[in-house]
C-alpha cells in the first residue's frame, strides 16, 4: 500500500494535467476557428473530472500512458473544415510539448536546488516535487509522440487527412473505426514501439532533461519496481 501511494503521489497531478491540457487545447483551438462546441459543453475547463476516461485513467497509473475523453469538435462550424481540423489536431500535442518544455526547465531548477540542499525540510519538499516534475516531462513527451502517429483517430491521423489530397484523405479516414486496434497492434505487437517510438521519446527526454536525466531514470525506478 505504501508503494502504491508513493506512485500515486508522483503520477496523479502531472498525469491528470497532461491529459486534461491535451483535450482543452483541442477545444481551445477549435473555438479560435469558429467551433464553440467544447465551451458550450463545459469542456474548456482544467477540471480533470470533466475529461476523465475510466480506462485511459487507469492505464495512465498502471502502465504510464493513458488518455482522456476526446473533446467534441463539430467540423461544420469551422470555416475550412479540412484545413482547420489539422490545426485543431495539432493543438493537443503542442500543449503536451509545451508542458514538457516547462517541466524540463523546472526539473533543472529543482535538480540544482536538491543538489545544494543539505537536508531537513527543504529536501523533504524538493524530492517529491522533483520526481513529479520528472514524470511530467516523460508523460507529456510520450503523449505528444504517440498522438502524432499518422493513424486516425490519433491526432497525427487527422493531420495526415488534412494534408493529403481529398481522395487519399477519404481512404485514410475510413480507417478511423479500426484505428484503436491498429494502434494497439503497432504499439504492442510490432517493432515500431521498440525501434521508433521509444527511441524518439528517449532522445527528446534526454535532450530536454539534460544533466538532470538521471532524475527521470530515478522516477522509472520508483514507479516500475515490483
Amino acid at each position: 500500500m505504501d508503494l502504491f501511494l508513493q506512485k500515486l503521489s508522483i503520477m496523479l497531478v502531472p498525469g491528470l494535467l497532461a491529459i486534461t491540457m491535451h483535450e482543452v487545447a483541442h477545444g481551445w483551438v477549435a473555438e479560435r476557428f469558429g467551433d464553440p462546441t467544447a465551451r458550450l459543453l463545459g469542456r474548456l475547463t482544467l477540471n480533470p473530472i470533466k475529461h476523465l476516461d475510466p480506462i485511459g485513467t487507469l492505464l495512465l497509473f498502471f502502465i504510464g500512458f493513458g488518455w482522456a475523453r476526446p473533446v467534441p469538435v463539430n467540423p461544420g462550424n469551422l470555416k475550412d473544415p479540412r484545413r482547420d481540423m489539422l490545426w485543431v489536431a495539432l493543438g493537443g500535442p503542442a500543449a503536451n510539448l509545451s508542458l514538457a518544455l516547462l517541466s524540463a526547465l523546472a526539473l533543472r531548477g529543482f535538480g540544482r536546488l536538491t543538489t545544494e540542499a543539505t537536508g531537513g525540510l527543504l529536501t523533504m519538499v524538493l524530492e517529491p516535487l522533483t520526481l513529479m516534475t520528472a514524470f511530467s516531462l516523460y508523460i507529456n513527451i510520450i503523449l505528444a509522440v504517440i498522438n502524432l502517429m499518422p493513424v486516425p483517430p490519433l491526432d497525427g491521423g487527422r493531420v495526415l487527412i488534412g494534408l493529403l489530397p481529398e481522395k487519399s484523405a477519404s481512404m485514410v479516414a475510413r480507417l478511423e473505426p479500426f484505428g484503436f486496434f491498429i494502434v494497439i497492434l503497432l504499439f504492442f505487437f510490432s517493432p515500431l514501439s521498440e525501434r521508433v517510438l521509444l527511441p524518439i521519446v528517449g532522445s527528446l527526454t534526454a535532450f530536454l532533461a539534460g544533466p538532470q536525466l538521471f532524475l527521470v531514470q530515478k522516477v522509472f525506478t520508483v514507479l516500475f519496481r515490483s
